[in-house]
């Protein structure tokens, strides 16, 4: 059986990241089962003070879990070059930890793409507009803002429908959403 061919396969464990320069939310999953879920956070005066801080505290959450494999949500560039390059060094100094612990296979998703296949696409024009109809005069970023929540609260809602949960923080639902979205297409990741 060829490399590919094993990585196809659905690994006995493995861990979905949320992460950002201030935390890492994860889900694990053993035996396609959500095993456990939760969030690390970052602390540091500047990016390479929590750049350090990231790299010892992953280091031993994966050490604690034992994961095959992991599948990490991707950096997007936004509107800031810093925080795109910040973003980088924090996946960069997690991904490094995963490898230093034993993580043999690492991947990772688009945020559209798991969001899509939770049912969390994009606002219609209808729902944008029930925003601003029920809140009238704000600012444009305002119903941005709104509408950024709105769609957390939508990951937040299919987590704890799909199993049986009462989470809360929205990262560590995108964590486990990303976990599940990784089951069902484990064969697409690589």
């Amino acid at each position: 059986m060829s490399i590919k061919e094993l990585i196809k396969e659905k690994p006995k464990s493995f861990g979905s990241i949320d992460a950002s320069t201030n935390s890492l939310a994860f889900a694990f999953y053993k035996e396609g089962r959500l095993e456990d879920y939760g969030k690390i956070k970052f602390y540091g005066n500047d990016i390479y003070d929590k750049i350090v801080d990231i790299s010892h505290k992953t280091k031993a959450f994966f050490d604690r879990y034992d994961m095959q494999h992991i599948v990490i949500e991707q950096v997007i560039y936004l509107n800031s070059p810093k925080t795109a390059a910040n973003l980088a060094m924090a996946h960069g100094a997690l991904v490094s930890s995963a490898a230093l612990a034993g993580v043999e296979y690492i991947a990772s998703v688009s945020p559209m793409q798991w969001q899509n296949w939770a049912g969390n696409k994009r606002l219609t024009a209808a729902e944008k507009q029930s925003i601003q109809d029920a809140n009238p005069g704000k600012s444009s970023s305002w119903y941005k803002t709104q509408e950024r929540l709105f769609r957390k609260q939508r990951t937040i809602k299919f987590v704890n429908d799909k199993f049986g949960l009462q989470v809360s923080d929205d990262d560590v639902a995108d964590a486990i959403a990303i976990g599940a979205w990784s089951l069902d297409n484990w064969g697409k990741m690589f």
